[in-house]
């Protein structure tokens, strides 16, 4: 029970409501799950989470056209979240919802959630209805994030465009639109202009890693700018491990993010608990971390954006039970990775 889980999500009854009304049913691809606090203590207490910060995943409310009964529900989400966070501070913290991409609507909930309701940072899609975040015109809300150094975190978003028969939006389409909002997020100067604010990118940055240099030369060719100052733009980035901690993503992650900024996510309840045990499993068996290494990603990196849940320190295990655990999660992996083959 010592991870904090910085990327999991929470389906408040208004909101489910609201999705249901307007006949939102599998945003990104996946049938809406069920969700209820109850569940959400259970499963973090099954996958070692000690404390997390909940957030309201896509569509937010880009699927109301009107912008007040938008602005209206971004509202209702965020006070629901905040009794919850009231409540059991040590369990959970919120990142507020805004009703972008209406800058002014989002500007006035990202100030009233973050100074009253005591939010622990803000929740921004990759587009908002076919705005991407980093586009011209949206300074009035980074001035308000970064005058408070507030955490931002960028989850993705359905594409702008048709869905391609065969490929669901959240395994290939979500990666894609992270990586454009960092892109624009570099490309246009925020990450210089508003230092303060610290993006979290969610399922380790998208195609950030792997691609950085190419899109650094881009950038390099477009604006002129050092392709040096664009990797650092674009290396000092937060990433979180949802559905990323594997053998083949946590390499690259590892080697380009600066140090300190990989945090761990799980996804629940939209990653289904199999899933969510089958990464935490790679996170504990990768090679290419040391003990220091995990227990920064798994916890103390996020008590350095999030010093509140420092407090909630687990005793440390002793080294035999420690071991036993270590080989437990082993087989776990082991045990998850041929069912899912098998499916």
């Amino acid at each position: 029970m010592n991870r904090i889980d910085v990327h999991q999500h929470l389906i408040p009854p208004d909101y489910a409501e609201a999705l249901r009304v307007h006949g939102v049913t599998a945003p990104g691809g996946r049938a809406l799950p069920e969700w209820s606090p109850e569940a959400a203590r259970a499963s973090m207490t099954r996958a070692g989470i000690a404390s997390a910060v909940l957030s309201v995943s896509t569509p937010g409310t880009t699927f109301l056209a009107d912008p007040a009964q938008a602005a209206a529900l971004a509202r209702s989400v965020n006070d629901y979240t905040a009794a919850l966070a009231q409540a059991e501070p040590d369990r959970f913290g919120f990142f507020a919802t805004l009703a972008m991409p209406d800058v002014t609507a989002a500007a006035d909930e990202a100030r009233r959630a973050l100074d009253d309701l005591h939010a622990d940072g803000v929740v921004l899609l990759g587009n908002a209805a076919g705005t991407y975040l980093g586009e011209d015109g949206q300074d009035d809300l980074f001035r308000v994030l970064d005058r408070r150094s507030a955490v931002a975190f960028v989850h993705p978003a359905d594409l702008p465009a048709p869905a391609v028969p065969g490929v669901a939006p959240f395994a290939a389409d979500f990666l894609l639109d992270t990586t454009r909002a960092a892109y624009l997020l570099v490309r246009n100067g925020i990450r210089r202009r508003y230092p303060n604010v610290r993006f979290v990118l969610a399922h380790a940055g998208g195609f950030v890693p792997y691609a950085a240099h190419r899109m650094a030369l881009a950038i390099f060719n477009d604006t002129g700018r050092s392709p040096l100052d664009i990797l650092d733009d674009f290396a000092g980035f937060y990433f979180d491990t949802a559905l990323s901690a594997s053998a083949a993503a946590l390499p690259s992650l590892l080697a380009f993010a600066e140090p300190g900024h990989v945090l761990y996510g799980s996804d629940w309840p939209f990653a289904p608990e199999p899933a969510v045990h089958y990464f935490n499993a790679g996170l504990d068996t990768f090679p290419g971390c040391d003990d220091s290494t995990r227990r920064n990603i798994q916890r103390d990196n996020a008590i350095a954006l999030f010093p509140r849940f420092g407090a909630t320190a687990p005793a440390p295990e002793p080294p035999l039970l420690a071991r036993a655990r270590t080989s437990l999660r082993r087989k776990l992996f082991r045990s998850v990775a041929r069912a899912i083959a098998r499916r």
